[in-house]
């Protein structure tokens, strides 16, 4: 007896079935939202490099993460921008600097119902714009950066901050952060390495909203496009080392290296859909040539699909009321 005709257009007849069988969600709670709040701000300011995004106020700020809370957003992200910076970054050392005064700020106002996570990088406070210290040479001095990242990881935490993410690209920064939460009490303050973050040419409007002063690129501590097994050794120290979340960086140029991230280790996987990524669809969108909130959820779609349990996303709070009114 012939087997019957087999018609896997069946499973796409409709929303409804489509909906049903589909393999892969996105879900609200999976989704980090990166704030920037600049000092000295009375009103929020647009990047123009990002429609949509803005540099916050502190009241703006709160604000803001009140909304990302209601939305269902897994995380926010901060990132602050001083209004001076000196050759060590000592701003985001600084228990009232900008980004300390943030955490606390959204700490203050959203407490435990969101997870609220500082960068934990100098770029923002160099006045050359390197994510480390300088040698006299002008090179990247690791070891002397190891000190920094730990003393601005236990001002975050000691500002409340649920996450720390470690995302210089210095040869044992993650081990570094974990003794240094450790000894200061901080056992609970969870570690998300930046473990796999390329020098890539997606970063540019991040740049902007951070107003860096980098000239020249950082290719000596960042990760080569060319490389995938290097990435995944990046990975297995910083997991080694004892980050509780490994993150790639960007993600679609990268989704072959989320994929072997994610088949590599057991802890929770992160993605970033980086700035020029967000900025190059909004491009698009508002030239009419694509379909923009089609393009959002499919491009998170793609991330998730690949592997990433939590993908920062300049849309997050966006997609994520979309996500609830469909699901």
């Amino acid at each position: 007896m012939p087997y019957p005709e087999i018609r896997p257009r069946r499973l796409r007849r409709n929303a409804a079935v489509r909906r049903l069988v589909a393999e892969t969600r996105v879900a609200p709670a999976e989704l980090v939202v990166p704030m920037f709040v600049k000092e000295g701000l009375t009103e929020p300011r647009a990047v123009a490099s990002l429609p949509g995004v803005l540099q916050h106020s502190r009241d703006s700020l709160r604000k803001a993460a009140v909304e990302a809370v209601q939305a269902g957003v897994g995380g926010i992200m901060l990132f602050g921008v001083p209004a001076t910076r000196d050759e060590t970054g000592s701003g985001g050392l600084d228990p009232d600097g900008i980004l300390n005064v943030a955490i606390r700020d959204v700490i203050a106002e959203v407490g435990d119902s969101t997870v609220v996570m500082g960068d934990l990088c100098l770029d923002e406070f160099t006045s050359h714009g390197h994510c480390g210290l300088l040698t006299p040479e002008g090179g990247v001095d690791n070891d002397a950066t190891l000190a920094a990242y730990a003393e601005m990881a236990v001002a975050q935490a000691d500002a409340g901050v649920h996450v720390v993410g470690p995302s210089g690209m210095m040869d044992g920064q993650v081990g570094a952060v974990r003794r240094a939460l450790d000894a200061a009490g901080h056992q609970d303050v969870s570690v998300l390495a930046y473990a796999a973050k390329y020098a890539s040419a997606f970063f540019g409007p991040f740049r902007d909203a951070v107003e860096s002063a980098l000239d020249g690129d950082r290719c000596t501590y960042q990760q080569d496009p060319a490389n995938l097994r290097e990435s995944l050794r990046e990975v297995e120290l910083d997991v080694a080392e004892g980050a509780d979340m490994v993150m790639v960086k960007p993600a679609l140029p990268y989704l072959d290296v989320v994929s072997a991230v994610r088949a590599a280790v057991d802890v929770p996987v992160a993605a970033y859909q980086v700035s020029g990524e967000y900025a190059m669809v909004e491009a698009a969108a508002a030239n009419g040539w694509i379909d923009r909130e089609r393009t959002m959820l499919e491009t998170l779609t793609s991330i998730r699909r690949a592997g990433a349990q939590i993908i920062l996303t300049y849309w997050a709070v966006e997609a994520a009321q979309l996500l609830r009114e469909r699901y």
